[in-house]
């Protein structure tokens, strides 16, 4: 089943709001040992409002846009090829996934629905992103961490941002999907 224009227009609008947002955080942020972030809510938005291929699409256009060097990532270089070797670029690798398997899991506009799979896509988007950071932290930054160690600098401080971030995202979903008239019934 092809995707309908409006859908692809959501997504397209979901692609720029995370561009601007990660931008806007990035230029009102003082700098900080742990970095504040509100792609992940973007991602979540996202991934309760659409089908899941278009969640998952706006999340593939952002990481596009971002590897053919537009500055819409949160850390320096902000854009390019070169961002691939941040440890935290895993996590951006997980949104298109995470999207889709959340987007996938909501079958109707509940609120504990749009929780039960924000969970998940947050579990989603870790379990890309903390092996992915293990990995370039180990094997190219040649720092040799252990799993409690990754667990300490790329989970704990931000989980609870995170499951934030899900209850606050589930909330404005619910009022979307009632306001819009959004399915919950996508077959793709």
């Amino acid at each position: 089943m092809r995707l309908t224009t409006y859908e692809l227009v959501l997504a397209a609008m979901f692609t720029a709001l995370i561009c601007i947002v990660t931008m806007l955080v990035r230029i009102f942020q003082p700098v900080v040992v742990i970095p504040f972030s509100l792609q992940p809510f973007i991602m979540l938005l996202a991934a309760s409002v659409l089908s899941p291929r278009a969640a998952s699409l706006s999340m593939l256009a952002y990481l596009v846009l971002g590897l053919i060097g537009m500055p819409v990532f949160a850390a320096p270089p902000y854009g390019g090829f070169a961002y691939v070797l941040l440890p935290s670029f895993g996590f951006i690798l997980g949104f298109p996934p995470a999207a889709y398997i959340q987007a996938k899991l909501i079958k109707k506009p509940r609120l504990s629905n749009f929780i039960m799979a924000g969970i998940i896509g947050v579990l989603v988007y870790y379990l890309v992103g903390l092996p992915y950071m293990y990995l370039i932290l180990n094997f190219y930054l040649g720092n040799a961490i252990n799993v409690i160690t990754l667990l300490k600098i790329g989970f704990i401080p931000f989980i609870i941002f995170d499951l934030i971030k899900v209850a606050i995202s589930a909330y404005l979903a619910v009022q979307l999907t009632k306001r819009l008239d959004l399915p919950r019934n996508y077959n793709y």
